[in-house]
């Protein structure tokens, strides 16, 4: 071994010449995960972002393709438009409020009540959360066409049993009169939208550790108190991104409300999704539905953002 080699050993490595030996060091694939999830990535954008960027666009034109001599760039005139002069957009937006409110109150309520009772131990529990998960798996079209048939005046099997029950005295046109259509629309979507709660819930049960209930009930808690003090603080997440996914799911919900009712009658059940899609499905005014669509994904964008910060999603006590 030559002098200069120990003299070269006996010297301090440098930060620098430190960090150039590990960067040599380490492989260079740090970036092949982010080139394998590319391909899907730019799949989704394209699907998402190309058609949400549409919706911006033509939301300041006026394109109707039953009157093109009409279509061009006219600004912010659909904005002035709604806010201005279009009543039924404010009866719309509350319909929209309304309905979000009620469903996703009850929704959470029953949910909640009904995956306490499937996590008790009985006979034949494994069935009962089979058949509880059903009404989710079916579809929205689906729903409403069984439900108008059992809401039906003439050969519904609710009027059959109101009447041979004595709570009606003769059939009653339930979707076609302005006091009990929203109700029985209301009723439909509760029927659907409840397992999604259950099974939420049930989930989030599972999680919750059987020695905090053997503390509480060693120190003289009720079932009441158990509840409140461990259960609740447990679910608080999962309750808190549930709601906020039901209520978005429930402000955009079509299918159900357009194949019972139409929106009617009298625009009783028009929500605001719904106005949207008779202007632009129905109306084919797509300038004037885009705008509305921009209008509502403003509402639901400041709605998520208020109630995370609200609720502080994800910060616990």
């Amino acid at each position: 071994m030559s002098a200069n080699t120990i003299y070269s050993d006996k010297l301090p490595t440098s930060p620098a010449n430190t960090l150039k030996r590990k960067r040599m060091k380490r492989p260079r694939t740090h970036w092949l995960p982010y080139m394998l999830i590319a391909p899907a990535v730019l799949l989704i954008m394209s699907f998402l972002f190309y058609p949400m960027a549409n919706v911006f666009y033509y939301s300041f034109q006026n394109f109707n393709p039953a009157k093109p001599y009409y279509n061009g760039f006219i600004g912010l005139d659909n904005f002035k438009s709604i806010f201005s002069q279009d009543e039924l957009f404010y009866s719309s937006l509350l319909i929209s409020f309304k309905w979000v409110s009620i469903e996703v109150v009850f929704q959470l309520i029953f949910g909640l009540l009904i995956a306490l009772l499937l996590t008790q131990t009985f006979a034949f529990r494994g069935l009962f959360r089979s058949i509880s998960i059903m009404p989710w798996a079916v579809s929205g079209v689906i729903t409403s066409t069984m439900w108008s048939l059992l809401f039906n005046e003439h050969m519904g099997l609710i009027n059959s049993l109101f009447v041979k029950f004595g709570f009606i005295e003769k059939n009653f046109a339930w979707l076609a009169d302005l006091n009990t259509v929203f109700p029985a629309v209301i009723i439909t979507e509760l029927w659907r939208g409840i397992p999604f709660f259950a099974i939420t819930m049930l989930a989030a049960l599972q999680t919750v550790p059987q020695d905090l209930y053997e503390s509480a009930r060693v120190d003289g808690a009720g079932r009441w108190k158990s509840f409140i003090h461990i259960t609740l603080p447990f679910l608080k997440n999962s309750i808190i991104l549930s709601t906020l996914l039901r209520a978005v799911w429930e402000f955009n919900n079509v299918d159900l409300i357009f194949t019972m009712t139409g929106g009617g009658p009298a625009n009783e059940t028009t929500t605001l999704t719904m106005y949207v899609a008779n202007q632009a499905i129905i109306s084919q005014n797509f300038g004037y539905g885009s705008a509305l669509t921009v209008i509502s994904f403003i509402i639901l964008l400041v709605f998520a953002m208020g109630y995370l910060k609200l609720s502080r999603f994800g910060k616990e006590g």
